[in-house]
């Protein structure tokens, strides 16, 4: 019986890799047969992160960064390329959502950061990758969105605003590296991993929709492993929405 998701011997590059629906993520490749480049900003994390991965019988490699900060991406794409030779899965999964009291209130320093690691560093990971990726034959970018992008809340504005920009890039990308390389977009709802501890259950008691939950990692690796996957090889420049059916 074909295995789908079948993984083995892949390269999968996760940011924000080491918690959340990131780490989740890798574990749900790993488990397929690929081999892992865990990134965040804290190695330590990192590490953990890929001790989990190499105790499941794969490779990984644990490295700091900075998404936000172009001149550190070019060290994790030379990195991973050093460490396995090549890239087959880009997901770039690294976000952040600081809120904000007011428009007004909102400082630069603090929405260039919120664009730098929400949508500039996604957009210069995917070129940097991405053109390798045609070079080499092929490969699959994910970029993980939020609904936030088209549900946008009054103090994460700036975050759903760069959310939305990710959506439309992933299109323009899809166009730019096809047909070898595949770029879609997972805009996920609420979920519940060790991240939303703090809000996950009254989220899952009151979710408004149609499954009446928040989701549960299992769900968007599924989902990313579709993406991933040779078989989905006419699915791309594709956002999914991942939400539950939310009202």
């Amino acid at each position: 019986m074909t295995n789908y998701f079948d993984m083995s011997g892949k390269v999968v590059l996760i940011t924000g890799g080491s918690r959340g629906l990131g780490r989740e993520m890798a574990k749900g490749f790993a488990e397929m047969g690929a081999n892992l480049v865990i990134t965040s900003r804290k190695i330590e994390e990192c590490r953990a992160a890929a001790a989990e991965i190499e105790s499941m019988g794969r490779q990984a490699l644990a490295y700091a960064c900075h998404v936000g900060h172009w001149v550190e991406l070019d060290g994790l794409v030379a990195a991973a390329y050093e460490r396995f030779g090549r890239v087959d899965v880009l997901i770039n999964n690294a976000g952040i959502a600081p809120a904000m009291p007011s428009s007004l209130e909102m400082t630069e320093e603090l929405i260039d950061k919120t664009f730098g690691v929400n949508f500039k560093g996604p957009f210069r990971l995917s070129a940097l990758i991405g053109r390798r990726m045609v070079q080499t034959g092929g490969g699959s970018i994910i970029n993980v969105t939020s609904t936030g992008a088209i549900r946008p809340e009054p103090e994460f504005g700036p975050y759903a605003a760069a959310k939305a920009a990710l959506n439309v890039q992933t299109k323009a990308h899809a166009l730019e590296f096809g047909p070898k390389v595949r770029v879609n977009a997972i805009m996920a709802g609420p979920f519940w991993t060790d991240i939303s501890k703090s809000w996950r259950e009254e989220a899952d008691k009151n979710a408004p929709s149609a499954v009446r939950r928040i989701g549960r990692p299992h769900e968007v690796i599924t989902t990313a492993l579709y993406l991933a996957s040779d078989h989905s090889s006419y699915t791309t420049g594709t956002v999914i929405q991942l939400d539950g059916g939310h009202r």
